[in-house]
């Protein structure tokens, strides 16, 4: 079958919302794992589960407020992949530079260096992170419609000088 005949796929969109409470970044790890092994994306687990890890802490210490959760939702379009945490707390969000012995502080580093891409985008209440990863990890995926432009968005990803 070529290009032109082949049927459409279902869009790739998996989205949950996890409560304030640390057990939720293992879950939200253990979710995203299996949204990507059901789309059979394995290449990209290693690097999503790290920045899922990361985005998904940094809204529980620094955006969501008491009482309330996080949404995390996992998207795919053909050849890109965006993980998105949304939170519903104020706040900006910026890269840490933390002392050579301080254990925290790295997370949005980490982020940067294993995505292709990340930023923050405006919520009605709130923010959403996001970081997008190229490559469509072993399967033709189709664009979905998340809210926030995956593509050509005003909102810009923090500049990595070392990928130059």
């Amino acid at each position: 079958m070529n290009e032109t005949t082949q049927a459409a796929q279902p869009p790739l969109l998996r989205e949950k919302w996890f409560r304030r409470d640390r057990r939720s970044v293992p879950a939200a790890r253990a979710f995203a794992r299996w949204a990507l092994e059901d789309w059979s994306m394995r290449a990209l687990v290693d690097d999503v589960l790290l920045c899922v890890s990361e985005l998904t802490t940094n809204a529980l210490e620094h955006g969501v407020p008491r009482g309330r959760g996080f949404q995390l939702r996992v998207l795919a379009e053909s050849d890109l992949l965006r993980i998105e945490v949304h939170d519903s707390g104020g706040g900006t969000v910026a890269v840490g530079r933390p002392e050579l012995e301080c254990e925290y502080g790295r997370g949005l580093l980490l982020v940067g260096l294993v995505a292709d891409r990340w930023g923050v985008g405006e919520r009605e209440v709130g923010k959403v992170v996001w970081c997008e990863f190229e490559g469509d990890g072993g399967q033709e995926v189709v664009r979905v419609n998340p809210g926030v432009p995956l593509r050509g968005s005003a909102l810009q990803p923090v500049p990595d000088s070392s990928r130059s």
